[in-house]
């Protein structure tokens, strides 16, 4: 069974950090791109960022430079370092997963959520200036 949680949202002022988890079931970890959405309220889903199983990258050009995606493949963990928060980082923000690896392999800002299959609950975070 494929299960995503996700932790670490919470309430920052901007310019602050914040640290979101994604604990993955040992079957999910075992899926080649795993990545972060977000959603504001009245918005669409968008990619944040993506890694595949062998640690590479992409991000938004909203996120270039600001947050890392990472994972510890001895903990089944995938992390969204953020910093350099602003206001309009405020969304509820997903960890997904897919068996595939060529949505890790796309262009970010043409990846869309129905290519990942497997869904967290979410996290919402919520930057005040």
């Amino acid at each position: 069974q494929v299960q995503l949680l996700e932790s670490g949202g919470g309430s920052v002022q901007s310019g602050g950090s914040l640290r979101l988890s994604c604990e993955a079931s040992a079957y999910t970890f075992s899926m080649y791109c795993m990545g972060w959405f977000r959603q504001a309220p009245g918005k669409e889903r968008e990619a944040v960022a993506t890694i595949d199983r062998h640690g590479s990258t992409n991000y938004a050009d909203s996120a270039k430079g600001r947050f890392t995606i990472s994972q510890d493949n001895s903990k089944n963990m995938v992390y969204l370092q953020m910093n350099s928060l602003k206001s309009e980082d405020t969304a509820m923000y997903y960890c997904a997963a897919d068996s595939v690896i060529w949505p890790c392999q796309t262009a970010i800002q043409a990846l869309g959520p129905d290519e990942f299959p497997y869904w967290g609950q979410g996290t919402q975070v919520t930057v005040s200036s």
